[in-house]
């Protein structure tokens, strides 16, 4: 047993540095691109590749995170189980490929656009085969070379497309920069199945357990489909409705808030066998920790929430230059919704832990079915500012969902929820202010660290946390247990 937890353990460690190291050196890399490629390259860019991604769906249909459960359960079975996904996913791939060419075809284009989708979708198609070779690694508990592959992943891209874009502005070739990276870990992720697992990839399928993968991928594929439309459709849409300037002016300001998602994700990677657990022995305990979770998360998001809004000008001006100043509006819009997306994961985690995946889904669901209409009525109206709008407005209405469901799974103090974040917002609150006097005196670059103290201090004086609270939020973060 100390074995096995000592395992997991270790896999969540290696998985969550490996996804933080990721995170970063991808937004440094696209902000670095983004200044040298400008405004409409990047939106053509960021527009083929959250196209296919949305497709990419059609490729894996939840069959990774089936074959995650399966194969943890029944290892014996792991041969079975890559001749049956390799049946189903060839050919889905093929169809998928065809479909994205049909389409960028039938939609209006330029020529550009159209041959980088050509190239994207490749990435696609060696993306969702990796998926699920590293699906089979993870159903083996073994997540230390997934770890590996996805940084050395991220570095292929970024040193690759920093030569190549200080060489040409051709976006063919920087898209190269990927898809060199995507064949690396398409690959290793080959090579570690076929040495670490002994598995071959030539065997004739069992046509039961292809069709009780299917069976079994349904809800899945479900959840995975909502939550790429809810995620990228946004994008489509601005570049067919308005055109790819306004999705370069919302892609910055878009990459930027949503590459910070790897803090609650670290943060709840600890939560969810927690919540499981306590579901079953206490109840109380399962309250007081995701009441502490929420006050946590909300203690990190609103300073960046403060801080970025007021920060968002210099930030812009200074980093990605005045060619992305329309870029602040949307920026300060898809901020304010930081705190909601981050309390969003632990609730999620909650309903999951509960076995409440299928409301779960149907949450995913309606919310991208707003968010659509949100978007269609916004966007011809208000370009990039419209779907910032419809983006934040999606993330509160799933917290509301999601927070009312948890109310019936658990019995968490709603007093102390509101007294502390009453503290955190007010002292959030005040920051903002002493930057806004400070920002037209004081380097912006000095006023960030400037505006953590100020926050911290005012939180602590109003005793929105203790050292207790330090030392287990630090240990969420350092140090994961089951």
């Amino acid at each position: 047993m100390f074995y096995q937890q000592e395992k997991i353990a270790k896999n969540t460690s290696y998985f969550t540095l490996a996804l933080i190291v990721q995170k970063l050196i991808s937004f440094v890399y696209f902000s670095y691109i983004a200044v040298q490629i400008g405004v409409a390259n990047l939106g053509q860019y960021t527009f083929a590749l959250f196209f296919t991604t949305i497709l990419a769906v059609i490729i894996d249909i939840g069959i990774a995170s089936v074959l995650v459960r399966e194969v943890s359960k029944y290892r014996e079975n792991s041969q079975k189980y890559l001749s049956a996904a390799l049946a189903i996913k060839i050919p889905l791939a093929i169809l998928t490929y065809l479909l994205a060419v049909i389409l960028i075809k039938l939609l209006d284009n330029p020529e550009l656009v159209r041959q980088l989708v050509y190239l994207t979708g490749i990435i696609m198609v060696l993306d969702s085969f990796t998926l699920t070779f590293y699906a089979f690694l993870r159903g083996h508990q073994n997540l230390k070379y997934e770890s590996i592959g996805t940084i050395i992943f991220q570095l292929i891209v970024a040193g690759t497309g920093v030569v190549i874009v200080n060489l040409t502005r051709d976006l063919r070739i920087l898209m190269l920069a990927i898809l060199a990276a995507s064949f690396f870990n398409f690959i290793y992720s080959l090579a570690l199945v076929k040495t670490k697992l002994k598995l071959k990839f030539f065997c004739r399928a069992d046509k039961t357990i292809v069709k009780t993968i299917l069976v079994i991928t349904i809800p899945f594929a479900l959840a995975a489909i909502f939550t790429r439309v809810y995620g990228y459709l946004d994008t489509v849409l601005l570049n067919q409705m308005i055109n790819e300037t306004a999705v370069g002016y919302y892609s910055l300001p878009y990459k930027i808030v949503f590459s910070l998602q790897f803090i609650p994700m670290a943060f709840v990677a600890s939560l969810y066998p927690a919540f499981a657990s306590y579901f079953v022995n206490s109840k109380e305990l399962l309250g007081k920790t995701f009441a502490k979770a929420m006050v946590y998360l909300g203690m990190i998001a609103v300073p960046i929430t403060f801080g970025a809004i007021a920060l968002a000008r210099p930030l812009i001006l200074k980093v990605y230059t005045a060619e992305y100043l329309p870029s602040i509006l949307p920026l300060q819009i898809l901020v304010i919704s930081l705190f909601f997306l981050f309390l969003n994961f632990p609730l999620g985690s909650l309903l999951n832990a509960c076995d409440r995946q299928r409301r779960n889904t149907i949450h995913i669901g309606v919310v991208m079915v707003i968010n659509i209409i949100l978007n269609v009525i916004l966007i011809p109206r208000y370009s990039y500012i419209g779907a910032a709008i419809a983006s934040s407005l999606s993330t509160f209405i799933m917290f509301l969902l999601q927070l009312y469901v948890a109310r019936q799974i658990t019995p968490f103090s709603g007093k102390f929820l509101i007294g502390k974040f009453l503290r955190i917002v007010f002292s959030g609150a005040m920051m903002y202010g002493v930057l806004i006097y400070l920002l037209p005196v004081v380097n912006f670059l000095i006023l960030v660290p400037l505006g953590a103290v100020i926050y911290l201090g005012i939180l602590y004086i109003l005793k929105g946390f203790n050292r207790d609270d330090c030392l287990l939020l630090w240990r969420s973060f350092v140090k994961k247990e089951s």
